[in-house]
Protein backbone atom coordinates (compact mmCIF):
# COMPACT_ATOMS: atom_id res chain seq x y z
CA UNK A 1 0.00 0.00 0.00
CA UNK A 2 0.92 3.10 -0.73
CA UNK A 3 1.27 5.83 1.91
CA UNK A 4 -0.73 8.64 2.57
CA UNK A 5 2.14 11.13 3.76
CA UNK A 6 5.48 10.93 4.04
CA UNK A 7 8.65 13.37 5.86
CA UNK A 8 12.19 13.08 4.93
CA UNK A 9 14.22 15.20 6.94
CA UNK A 10 11.75 17.47 8.25
CA UNK A 11 13.09 20.01 10.18
CA UNK A 12 12.17 23.23 12.12
CA UNK A 13 14.48 25.76 13.80
CA UNK A 14 12.91 28.49 16.25
CA UNK A 15 16.41 31.12 16.07
CA UNK A 16 19.08 28.70 17.90
CA UNK A 17 16.30 26.17 18.78
CA UNK A 18 15.14 23.27 16.81
CA UNK A 19 11.63 22.08 17.36
CA UNK A 20 11.40 19.57 14.86
CA UNK A 21 14.66 17.67 14.19
CA UNK A 22 15.22 15.69 10.61
CA UNK A 23 12.47 13.90 10.86
CA UNK A 24 11.20 10.60 8.45
CA UNK A 25 7.83 9.74 9.27
CA UNK A 26 5.33 7.31 6.99
CA UNK A 27 1.27 7.57 7.42
CA UNK A 28 -0.37 4.96 5.76
CA UNK A 29 -4.09 5.67 4.12
CA UNK A 30 -7.37 4.73 7.03
CA UNK A 31 -4.94 4.72 10.20
CA UNK A 32 -5.36 6.02 13.28
CA UNK A 33 -1.57 7.25 14.32
CA UNK A 34 -1.44 8.89 17.90
CA UNK A 35 2.10 11.31 18.21
CA UNK A 36 2.78 11.15 21.65
CA UNK A 37 5.51 12.95 24.14
CA UNK A 38 6.60 15.13 26.77
CA UNK A 39 5.58 18.80 26.57
CA UNK A 40 7.92 20.74 23.96
CA UNK A 41 8.70 17.47 22.49
CA UNK A 42 7.99 19.17 19.05
CA UNK A 43 4.48 17.10 18.14
CA UNK A 44 2.86 20.45 18.17
CA UNK A 45 5.19 22.16 15.59
CA UNK A 46 5.50 18.91 13.44
CA UNK A 47 1.35 18.51 12.65
CA UNK A 48 1.42 22.58 12.14
CA UNK A 49 4.60 21.85 9.78
CA UNK A 50 2.32 19.02 7.64
CA UNK A 51 -0.75 21.50 7.90
CA UNK A 52 1.16 24.22 6.28
CA UNK A 53 0.73 26.80 9.37
CA UNK A 54 4.58 26.82 9.30
CA UNK A 55 7.50 26.27 6.79
CA UNK A 56 10.54 23.83 7.21
CA UNK A 57 13.47 24.63 7.48
CA UNK A 58 14.49 22.06 6.09
CA UNK A 59 13.28 18.16 4.57
CA UNK A 60 10.39 17.47 2.20
CA UNK A 61 6.41 16.43 2.88
CA UNK A 62 4.86 14.48 0.19
CA UNK A 63 0.82 14.19 0.71
CA UNK A 64 -0.45 11.54 -1.74
CA UNK A 65 2.72 11.30 -3.95
CA UNK A 66 2.89 15.13 -4.55
CA UNK A 67 5.69 17.04 -2.58
CA UNK A 68 3.52 19.55 -1.06
CA UNK A 69 6.65 21.03 1.08
CA UNK A 70 6.02 24.75 -0.39
CA UNK A 71 2.29 24.56 -0.67
CA UNK A 72 0.04 27.26 1.38
CA UNK A 73 -1.95 26.21 4.14
CA UNK A 74 -5.10 26.62 1.80
CA UNK A 75 -4.21 24.51 -0.87
CA UNK A 76 -3.06 21.70 1.42
CA UNK A 77 -6.61 22.37 2.86
CA UNK A 78 -7.94 21.50 -0.77
CA UNK A 79 -6.20 18.34 -1.15
CA UNK A 80 -7.97 17.09 1.63
CA UNK A 81 -5.56 17.86 4.71
CA UNK A 82 -8.01 19.62 7.85
CA UNK A 83 -6.58 20.57 11.29
CA UNK A 84 -7.70 21.08 14.06
CA UNK A 85 -6.07 23.36 16.48
CA UNK A 86 -4.39 22.86 20.45
CA UNK A 87 -6.57 26.20 21.17
CA UNK A 88 -10.08 26.61 20.08
CA UNK A 89 -10.19 28.90 16.78
CA UNK A 90 -14.03 28.60 16.57
CA UNK A 91 -15.56 32.19 15.66
CA UNK A 92 -17.24 33.08 18.80
CA UNK A 93 -19.76 35.75 18.06
CA UNK A 94 -21.05 33.63 14.89
CA UNK A 95 -23.92 30.59 15.23
CA UNK A 96 -22.82 26.94 15.77
CA UNK A 97 -24.42 26.54 12.37
CA UNK A 98 -22.23 29.49 10.66
CA UNK A 99 -19.14 28.15 11.94
CA UNK A 100 -19.56 24.53 10.05
CA UNK A 101 -20.83 26.20 7.21
CA UNK A 102 -17.89 28.08 6.28
CA UNK A 103 -15.83 25.43 5.75
CA UNK A 104 -18.44 23.53 4.22
CA UNK A 105 -18.80 26.00 1.68
CA UNK A 106 -15.10 24.80 0.39
CA UNK A 107 -15.97 21.86 -0.55
CA UNK A 108 -18.78 22.37 -2.86
CA UNK A 109 -17.82 23.01 -6.43
CA UNK A 110 -21.12 24.11 -7.84
CA UNK A 111 -22.09 27.69 -6.46
CA UNK A 112 -22.18 26.75 -2.46
CA UNK A 113 -25.90 25.49 -3.17
CA UNK A 114 -27.65 26.22 -0.19
CA UNK A 115 -29.18 22.97 0.53
CA UNK A 116 -25.79 21.56 -0.07
CA UNK A 117 -24.34 23.31 2.37
CA UNK A 118 -26.94 22.57 4.91
CA UNK A 119 -27.12 19.09 4.63
CA UNK A 120 -23.29 19.04 5.06
CA UNK A 121 -23.24 21.16 7.99
CA UNK A 122 -25.76 19.30 9.41
CA UNK A 123 -24.27 15.71 8.77
CA UNK A 124 -20.66 17.03 10.41
CA UNK A 125 -23.01 18.42 13.56
CA UNK A 126 -24.87 15.21 14.21
CA UNK A 127 -21.62 13.11 13.82
CA UNK A 128 -20.06 15.27 16.80
CA UNK A 129 -23.41 15.54 18.62
CA UNK A 130 -23.91 18.84 18.00
CA UNK A 131 -26.86 19.51 15.67
CA UNK A 132 -29.44 20.49 18.72
CA UNK A 133 -27.08 23.24 19.09
CA UNK A 134 -26.50 24.23 15.58
CA UNK A 135 -28.79 27.85 16.44
CA UNK A 136 -26.37 28.71 19.07
CA UNK A 137 -23.51 31.18 19.62
CA UNK A 138 -20.86 29.00 19.59
CA UNK A 139 -18.76 31.44 22.31
CA UNK A 140 -21.44 29.73 24.75
CA UNK A 141 -20.66 26.36 23.96
CA UNK A 142 -18.79 24.47 26.61
CA UNK A 143 -15.13 24.25 26.13
CA UNK A 144 -15.59 20.44 25.59
CA UNK A 145 -18.25 21.46 22.92
CA UNK A 146 -16.28 24.02 21.36
CA UNK A 147 -13.52 21.07 20.76
CA UNK A 148 -16.16 19.27 18.89
CA UNK A 149 -17.13 22.17 17.30
CA UNK A 150 -13.75 22.60 15.49
CA UNK A 151 -13.67 18.88 14.91
CA UNK A 152 -17.26 19.22 12.99
CA UNK A 153 -15.65 22.46 10.91
CA UNK A 154 -12.85 19.78 10.64
CA UNK A 155 -14.86 17.33 9.21
CA UNK A 156 -17.11 19.45 6.68
CA UNK A 157 -14.19 19.28 4.76
CA UNK A 158 -14.16 15.77 3.69
CA UNK A 159 -10.64 15.30 4.67
CA UNK A 160 -8.39 12.56 3.85
CA UNK A 161 -6.53 13.17 6.58
CA UNK A 162 -8.02 14.86 9.81
CA UNK A 163 -5.43 16.10 12.18
CA UNK A 164 -6.63 16.87 15.82
CA UNK A 165 -4.08 18.30 17.95
CA UNK A 166 -5.41 17.54 22.01
CA UNK A 167 -9.09 16.79 21.10
CA UNK A 168 -9.86 15.50 24.58
CA UNK A 169 -8.92 18.33 25.98
CA UNK A 170 -11.60 19.75 28.07
CA UNK A 171 -14.11 16.56 27.38
CA UNK A 172 -16.52 15.68 30.15
CA UNK A 173 -15.19 11.34 31.43
CA UNK A 174 -18.56 10.93 29.95
CA UNK A 175 -17.95 12.45 26.77
CA UNK A 176 -14.58 10.54 26.15
CA UNK A 177 -16.16 7.20 24.80
CA UNK A 178 -18.37 9.16 22.71
CA UNK A 179 -15.63 10.77 21.08
CA UNK A 180 -13.80 7.35 20.46
CA UNK A 181 -16.70 6.00 18.99
CA UNK A 182 -16.35 9.25 16.66
CA UNK A 183 -12.93 8.58 15.66
CA UNK A 184 -12.90 5.23 14.64
CA UNK A 185 -16.19 6.09 12.38
CA UNK A 186 -13.95 9.10 10.76
CA UNK A 187 -11.24 6.62 10.16
CA UNK A 188 -13.67 4.60 8.20
CA UNK A 189 -13.41 7.53 5.64
CA UNK A 190 -10.36 9.32 6.41
CA UNK A 191 -6.74 8.94 8.24
CA UNK A 192 -6.52 9.94 11.05
CA UNK A 193 -3.80 12.02 13.04
CA UNK A 194 -4.01 12.29 16.27
CA UNK A 195 -1.88 14.59 19.40
CA UNK A 196 -2.98 13.35 22.55
CA UNK A 197 -1.98 13.31 26.13
CA UNK A 198 -4.88 10.95 27.63
CA UNK A 199 -3.15 7.95 27.14
CA UNK A 200 -6.08 5.95 28.18
CA UNK A 201 -7.70 7.30 24.57
CA UNK A 202 -4.52 6.38 22.86
CA UNK A 203 -3.99 3.02 23.98
CA UNK A 204 -7.40 2.50 23.01
CA UNK A 205 -7.57 4.38 19.57
CA UNK A 206 -4.31 4.51 17.64
CA UNK A 207 -3.45 1.75 15.12
CA UNK A 208 0.36 2.91 15.75
CA UNK A 209 1.91 5.40 17.77
CA UNK A 210 4.35 7.82 17.00
CA UNK A 211 6.52 9.10 20.27
CA UNK A 212 8.12 12.89 19.66
CA UNK A 213 10.70 13.80 22.19
CA UNK A 214 13.29 16.75 21.92
CA UNK A 215 12.36 17.13 18.28
CA UNK A 216 13.28 13.63 17.03
CA UNK A 217 11.11 10.11 16.53
CA UNK A 218 12.12 8.37 19.77
CA UNK A 219 9.70 5.11 19.33
CA UNK A 220 7.36 4.17 17.40
CA UNK A 221 4.95 1.19 16.98
CA UNK A 222 1.67 -0.61 18.25
CA UNK A 223 0.44 0.64 21.84
CA UNK A 224 1.61 -2.40 23.48
CA UNK A 225 5.41 -2.18 21.89
CA UNK A 226 5.32 1.52 22.63
CA UNK A 227 4.11 0.81 26.02
CA UNK A 228 6.79 -2.14 27.09
CA UNK A 229 9.59 0.33 25.24
CA UNK A 230 12.06 1.30 28.24
CA UNK A 231 13.42 4.56 26.59
CA UNK A 232 9.82 5.56 26.32
CA UNK A 233 9.17 4.94 29.79
CA UNK A 234 11.68 6.86 30.92
CA UNK A 235 11.09 10.06 28.22
CA UNK A 236 7.39 10.09 28.90
CA UNK A 237 5.31 7.54 30.86
CA UNK A 238 6.86 6.89 34.02
CA UNK A 239 7.84 3.22 35.59
CA UNK A 240 3.88 2.60 34.57
CA UNK A 241 3.46 -1.07 32.67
Amino acid sequence: MTPLLTTKGLSRDFGGLRAVDNVDFTLMPGEIRAVIGPNGAGKTTFVSLLSGRIRPSGGMIVFDGADITELPEYARVRKGIAYTFQITSIYANLSVYANVALPAQLTQRHGHSPSAVQGAVMDALERVGLADQAAMLAGQLSYGHQRLLEVAMGLALKPRLLILDEPTQGLADSEIDNFIALVREIAASATVLLIEHNMPVVMQLADRITVFNMGSILAEGTPEAVRQNAAVQEAYLGSAP
